[in-house]
């Protein structure tokens, strides 16, 4: 059960889960709770070192929330809220907080109801979810089958002088169109150029001959995030691009042979990075090999050459090297990847083989 193993993962009497405002919503919420929808501004679940739970919501969200898991609260009036808090807190005297999503107004808040002690456990939970369950992994899998469906309808969609921003929204809109119920993360286009910018944002500037289309998207099927890029190039492109293609391609597939339960995280990262300096683009290589990926598309394991962490089976995470050549273009190929024991099962499904269209 989720919330025993956060309970004997966090050892405090009560975790609280908490909800503020747009934008300050946690994804452990629903995590705990499994519900699929409403947006619970407000709202907490509260774990118990027994493993059970309860969920305070106010009316707005009553039917959603009884249609998942918990003992389950309703208030109509913060002072009500308050009550059926102090409650539930009640000879509760270690309390552990999610520290990176709460905000200081909240911890705030439980210091004066109560006089326990706060604990942030935020990384002993990020411990427990990075491990999916079957559940879990199934909703990933669909959301990786939505996105693989858009990059291989990709050749289709470019076409010369079209923008970024149109490529990116006609990538969004394949992506709803074929079940996704929303973007992961908004998507990256980026031509020519301005491909050499990991994190570019579509802009206005239009498709060439030659050119590198560099696409980052993912889809969010229920709660769950997809991640993939898929480069092509429309017409020839300079050779030194086609160069960095071949060892990008290389330098995933070497990272992706050390992805297996029980191996170091950061040896898929070393591996990848040890084939790109090995070559002519020795430090063109500028971020980790790749991340966890769940409710958000970016959490734990850290896929990096600094990660502490050793793979699990049931991780899911990205395997995305790249190079990037300022004032030329980029190339990034990433999939998203389940840990196994037998080693690294992609999710995501494309050719690796570069496109020219």
């Amino acid at each position: 059960m989720r919330t025993q193993r956060i309970a004997d993962r966090a050892k405090k009497d009560a975790v609280i889960i908490a909800n503020g405002g747009m934008p300050f919503l946690d994804p452990v919420f629903w995590y705990v709770t499994e519900q699929r929808s409403g947006s619970f501004e407000g709202s907490m679940a509260i774990i118990f070192r027994d493993g059970s739970l309860d969920v305070i919501t106010g009316r707005l969200e009553e039917t959603t929330a009884r249609s998942g898991n918990g003992n389950v609260h309703v208030y109509e009036r913060r002072e009500e809220r308050r009550e059926i808090l102090e409650g539930l807190l009640k000879g509760c005297r270690r309390i552990g907080i999610s520290g990176g999503s709460v905000t200081y107004n909240f911890s705030e808040y439980i210091k004066n109801i109560t006089n326990a002690k706060l604990f942030d456990v935020s990384k002993e939970i990020a411990d427990v979810t990075a491990v999916k369950d079957d559940k879990e992994i199934a909703e990933i899998r669909e959301a990786c089958r939505i996105s693989s469906r858009t990059a291989r309808a990709i050749p289709d969609i470019l076409q010369e002088g079209m923008t970024e921003k149109e490529a990116a929204w006609l990538i969004d809109s394949r992506m709803r169109a074929d079940g996704g119920d929303g973007n992961a993360f908004e998507t990256i286009a980026a031509f020519g150029p301005n491909a050499a910018e990991p994190h570019h944002r579509p802009s206005g500037r239009t498709l060439g001959r030659g050119d590198t289309a560099l696409f980052d998207f993912g889809s969010r099927y229920g709660m769950y995030c997809s991640d993939l890029t898929r480069t092509v190039f429309l017409g020839r492109p300079d050779d030194i691009l086609i160069r960095a293609y071949e060892t990008v391609k290389r330098a995933q597939e070497a990272g992706m042979e050390k992805m297996r339960a029980g191996g170091r995280a950061k040896s898929a990262d070393l591996a990848a990075r040890k084939v790109i300096d090995g070559s002519e683009f020795r430090g063109r290589f500028i971020h980790s090999f790749g991340h966890g990926l769940g409710m958000n598309a970016h959490e734990g394991p850290s896929v990096s050459h600094l990660s502490k962490d050793v793979f699990k089976e049931g991780m899911i995470v990205t395997a995305e090297p790249g190079i990037y050549i300022p004032g030329v273009g980029g190339i990034r190929i990433e999939d998203t990847i389940l840990i196994t024991n037998d080693g690294a099962e992609r999710l995501t499904d494309f050719d690796k083989e570069m496109t020219v269209i």
